[in-house]
């Protein structure tokens, strides 16, 4: 899952993004490396500096801006400097558990998955925010954040803050329209399908429409790595629009381990691999499902993560990427290199069934993976003090509907999600209706000290089913005894 605004006065500015303006003006004051101990390459920061581990992207090609935005928030005269971690969240996660472990006191402050804040909670591997933050930044996040997301910054037990929500992450189905107008699609229909999830079978048939009709190569892009993002959000969005669970159902998401029972080796979670191994396939096999189209998908998405779908559409290799909000604001803009907002769509991710037909408890219907990230504070820090300052700035409102422009970062406030200062933002705001709906149907992962485990059998199972190497019945057998086996 990638990473990705409100001026003190409530204004907002138009046709000039902040991107565009920093770049022209300079920024002072910011250290970008790919560096720090085990985290980088070895380079060694300033003995004084606040050191972030964030995503490589947004350092490489806005961390300048982001540095000044927490300067302009209340880090004023706080030296920071920006290391770049893995793209891959599961990578990053194995490497903040190395350094963590290894007592690093590199970086100060570390942007964690949501996924999987509460597996370092629970080994007291993070620090506890609520030893640092005083009484009136604990209630704003008590009081203005939203509760669901901020949960998974939390001790289950205790209630204790390890984490401030930095940005939640909904998926949608990005879509081509100028690609779709070739195929006589117009405005009612992309209006409608802004805010209306359509079925699985209802959205293959529009995109083969839009492919035969367009220059596209095919039509779907999307992330089927052996890779965390595939089990906690790519496969477990189709798997519970089809009615599918893990473990049972939404109440059985975070345990307890052992406890629950274990319900992947069920016809809605092998009819979901089914669909999508027949999106890769070339012909109809006993792998396969006939009421799906053949090679709607390319099958390089076995092999590809978030950047992969996100140039494939960009570039007009496909119609249609399943991805997070941070690629509306990559692929949208006025570089001649990037799309029209006019001629770039999104949609909630479609369904298999509805919520009424689901086999398991709380799925079914449209389902977009909670995603989104937190900044927790390493307790090895030597700077605990000003990374608490540092934190503090990127609380503040301004900072996040500012990083909401430059980088997409959906705000973690409900009040700021439905600002008019939002809406307004170029691209993003265009988009806020489609992000709605699928903030309303999120679906976090299973978070517990086993599911990195679990997410890895989860993944290679799934992967190899829609790359044609196993049975899509067969990996879901196979799977049901492994994920049982981690329980027990």
């Amino acid at each position: 899952m990638s990473e990705k605004h409100s001026q003190g006065n409530g204004q907002r500015k138009s046709s000039v993004s902040r991107r565009t303006f920093v770049k022209a003006a300079g920024v002072s004051g910011a250290t970008v490396s790919l560096a720090g101990c085990i985290y980088g390459d070895g380079a060694e920061a300033s003995a004084d500096a606040v050191t972030l581990g964030l995503d490589p992207n947004m350092v490489s090609e806005v961390g300048d801006e982001f540095v000044d935005l927490l300067h302009e928030n209340g880090a004023d005269g706080i030296e920071i400097e920006l290391q770049s971690g893995a793209e891959d969240t599961g990578e990053r996660r194995d490497t903040y558990t190395q350094l963590l472990q290894a007592e690093e006191t590199e970086p100060d402050l570390l942007l964690m998955d949501n996924g999987w804040v509460n597996v370092f909670i629970q080994r007291g591997d993070i620090e506890n925010l609520s030893d640092h933050l005083d009484d009136d930044a604990l209630s704003r996040v008590e009081d203005d954040y939203f509760e669901a997301f901020t949960a998974t910054a939390r001790e289950p037990e205790t209630d204790d803050l390890y984490g401030i929500p930095i940005f939640p992450d909904y998926p949608t189905m990005q879509y081509r329209k100028d690609y779709a107008r070739e195929a006589g699609y117009d405005e009612d229909d992309f209006e409608e399908w802004a805010t209306e999830p359509m079925t699985w079978q209802e959205w293959a048939e529009v995109t083969e429409e839009i492919v035969e009709a367009s220059d596209a190569d095919y039509g779907l892009a999307t992330q089927w790595d052996i890779y965390e993002g595939t089990a906690c959000c790519t496969w477990n969005e189709v798997m519970s629009s089809f009615g599918g669970a893990y473990f049972g159902g939404f109440d059985n998401l975070f345990g307890p381990v052992g406890d629950r029972p274990v319900t992947v080796d069920e016809p809605e979670f092998v009819e979901g691999l089914e669909m999508m191994r027949t999106f890769v396939a070339d012909e109809h096999d006993d792998y396969t499902n006939d009421d799906y189209p053949l090679g709607l998908a390319t099958s390089d998405i076995t092999s590809w993560m978030e950047e992969d779908a996100r140039e494939a559409i960009l570039n007009g290799s496909a119609v249609m990427q399943r991805n997070w909000p941070y690629a509306i604001n990559q692929n949208v803009g006025d570089d001649e290199d990037l799309l029209d907002v006019d001629d770039y769509g999104a949609m909630p991710i479609p369904y298999g069934v509805s919520e009424d037909e689901a086999a398991q408890p709380g799925t079914g219907g449209t389902t977009a993976a909670l995603g989104g990230w937190h900044m927790t504070l390493n307790p090895h820090s030597e700077r605990k003090e000003e990374a608490t300052q540092v934190l503090q700035a990127m609380m503040e409102d301004s900072f996040n509907l500012d990083m909401f422009e430059l980088w997409g970062w959906v705000p973690p406030k409900p009040d700021l999600f439905d600002a008019e200062e939002a809406e307004a933002i170029d691209p993003m705001g265009e988009y806020m209706d489609t992000l709605r709906v699928a903030g309303e149907n999120a679906m976090p992962r299973p978070v517990t000290t086993v599911w990195p485990d679990q997410a890895t059998l989860i993944a290679e199972e799934v992967n190899n089913a829609v790359a044609g190497d196993k049975a899509p019945d067969e990996a879901a057998a196979d799977l049901q005894g492994g994920l049982e086996d981690i329980e027990g």
